[in-house]
């Protein structure tokens, strides 16, 4: 999108000011369909770090994550947890992984995500 979606900017906005990580979205970005819940930012930049301090070998690179500034405005980008990459009727990955997107990046959406097989 040239300039992101208004409703959009207003869901990511909310999901930031309430610290709510409930919001179900799914959005078609770049030929990808990445589905899954909205995280606030500092939420999922925490448990980004987390994950990579848990990493013998990413250790390093956990502080980048949880080194940040308060953002004035509206939210630019869509913070994924617990999502998937659907291709075919497959989820990738399986558990679930923590995806950031550009929302002037995102071409659809839908609230809710989808369903998928993994057999």
């Amino acid at each position: 999108m040239s300039k992101p979606d208004q409703l959009l900017v207003d869901i990511a906005a909310v999901v930031e000011s309430g610290q709510s990580n409930q919001m179900p979205l799914t959005v078609v970005t770049s030929g990808a369909v990445i589905t899954g819940r909205l995280a606030p930012e500092a939420v999922w930049r925490q448990r980004v770090s987390e994950v990579l301090t848990d990493s013998a070998r990413l250790t390093e690179f956990s502080a980048i994550f949880t080194a940040t500034t308060p953002r004035e405005g509206p939210p630019t980008h869509l913070h994924f947890h617990v999502a998937r990459i659907l291709q075919g009727t497959v989820g990738i990955p399986e558990t679930g992984g923590m995806y950031r997107v550009s929302i002037a990046d995102v071409s659809s959406w839908t609230v809710g995500d989808f369903s998928y097989s993994d057999h």
